[in-house]
């Protein structure tokens, strides 16, 4: 559990970065030491992502976690579920024994800036000449764990792109081993929701993510 100090201080430090740098920052703190359904214990400017305490934890705090030793994430792009873009930092919090048990989430909107970037680009680019690829790959942050695990899905059907009544045993064993990678399965009743798109039972589900995939 998270201690009582140690909160404290956290949830301290994050009103006092979003008041430094205003509305479009947003600061979270997560408890992970309950689960990853209910992981907000404070949030500041929580209208930039739309979330708010009680809210559960994103997908870049899901596959850090699915790593043995997650580390820190610093100045990455994530976006929200409406489009906005956002520069995201993501710290890892350890107890004595160097477990995670809090995370500290900064999300800074850039949407105007990029824009006004873009805009600039623009008008100082010379035509016949390529300009700045788009970014692509953003993790999309939700207000709820429940929308995540339901993109994680899609995403892994998208992965395989077949229908899952023609997919085979190794197309789902490859869908369920993405999701795995993904940490969709830290999810509470993951396997539930899971096991039914894809029309397995929940006991075949934890045979495949034990069963290796053809190259």
């Amino acid at each position: 559990m998270l201690e009582n100090h140690s909160a404290t201080f956290l949830k301290q430090l994050a009103k006092g970065l979003a008041a430094q740098f205003g509305p479009d920052c947003e600061v979270a703190v997560h408890d992970l030491t309950k689960g990853m359904e209910n992981t907000i214990v404070a949030i500041e400017n929580g209208h930039v992502t739309g979330r708010h305490v009680g809210d559960g934890a994103s997908e870049a705090v899901l596959k850090a976690l699915r790593s043995k030793t997650p580390q820190d994430s610093l100045c990455y792009l994530t976006r929200t579920a409406s489009g906005r873009v956002l520069r995201s930092s993501t710290m890892y919090v350890r107890d004595e024994q160097g477990k995670v048990i809090a995370l500290f989430g900064i999300n800074y909107d850039i949407t105007s800036l990029t824009h006004a970037k873009s805009i600039l680009t623009q008008l100082v680019s010379i035509p016949g000449q390529d300009g700045e690829k788009r970014q692509n790959g953003m993790d999309t942050i939700f207000s709820n764990v429940n929308d995540l695990l339901d993109r994680l899905i899609e995403e892994s059907y998208e992965y395989i792109n077949k229908p899952v009544a023609v997919m085979t045993k190794e197309d789902k064993i490859k869908a369920i081993h993405f999701l795995d990678e993904k940490g969709a399965f830290l999810i509470k009743k993951a396997g539930d929701k899971v096991s039914k798109f894809y029309d397995i039972s929940k006991y075949t589900l934890y045979n495949y993510m034990n069963q290796e995939t053809e190259d």
